[in-house]
């Protein structure tokens, strides 16, 4: 049987008197990569945030590994908790390698520890040490931070990796590329759980195990790329699956 990595348990959240979320329950399991769609306002980020205590929960349960966000040090738990966002968040004067290590040295990893696993960070989100490791984030492309954002989340082999729309920002080419490496290094892995939110659905379908469908704070569905295509649960997920249909057709008019 599957362990319950993230669990959540009726939960509801409030900014002032707006709902955002309500009733929300469901279980992911360790090892997973499951994405998060729907569109803004959905509620998709204020649950991702949830997850490693940057918002708190008004009512119902989190649990992390079985154990109560609420009753964990937050601090201390989201040391362990990877978090890769579109803007990237690199600190401008420090190098490529001194990014990455930021977490590790709050953790008081002695300098050989640290230079090790920079070096082979950098070699699984496809930057040369060689070449990266004393760059500044100014001499990167928006792709190439956004590698070093990735690494700098795996830097301390969290059991769990939070995405927040981090390809949103950028190119389609550069996207793709980036959306295969993650499925391959989660791949390779093994053992690592992600959640990963998306406005894009072509996104989600590609990369989720299981992609959970949010509409206004709630789970339309959560299931299998192929189920959700297949067999979509609520009107609003045949419309979602509608606009992938209805650009097909879109592009299909423009020919020689």
């Amino acid at each position: 049987m599957p362990k319950a990595a993230i669990q959540f348990k009726n939960v509801q959240k409030k900014f002032g008197s707006r709902t955002v979320i309500s009733g929300l329950s469901f279980t992911i399991n360790a090892g997973e990569l499951v994405t998060i769609l729907g569109s803004s306002g959905s509620g998709k980020t204020t649950t991702l945030k949830m997850v490693n205590g940057l918002l708190k929960a008004d009512e119902g349960q989190i649990l992390v590994d079985g154990k109560r966000l609420a009753d964990q040090d937050i601090v201390r738990l989201r040391r362990h908790i990877g978090y890769v966002v579109q803007q990237v968040g690199l600190f401008p004067h420090m190098t490529v390698a001194e990014n990455i290590a930021v977490v590790p040295k709050m953790l008081h990893w002695n300098g050989k520890q640290i230079k090790e696993r920079v070096n082979e960070l950098l070699q699984l989100v496809q930057l040369n040490p060689a070449d990266y490791a004393g760059r500044y984030p100014c001499q990167l492309s928006g792709g190439q931070q956004q590698r070093v954002g990735v690494a700098r989340a795996l830097a301390v082999n969290p059991p769990y990796v939070l995405f927040d729309e981090p390809f949103g920002a950028l190119d389609a080419l550069t996207r793709m590329e980036l959306q295969k490496e993650i499925k391959q290094i989660h791949q390779q892995l093994g053992d690592k759980t992600f959640l990963f939110v998306t406005h894009d659905i072509n996104e989600a379908l590609f990369l989720g195990q299981r992609v959970m469908v949010m509409h206004e704070g709630q789970v339309e569905q959560f299931a299998t790329p192929s189920e959700v295509v297949n067999h979509p649960a609520t009107a609003f997920v045949r419309d979602l699956l509608g606009t992938v249909q209805q650009n097909k057709k879109l592009w299909g008019g423009y020919h020689d």
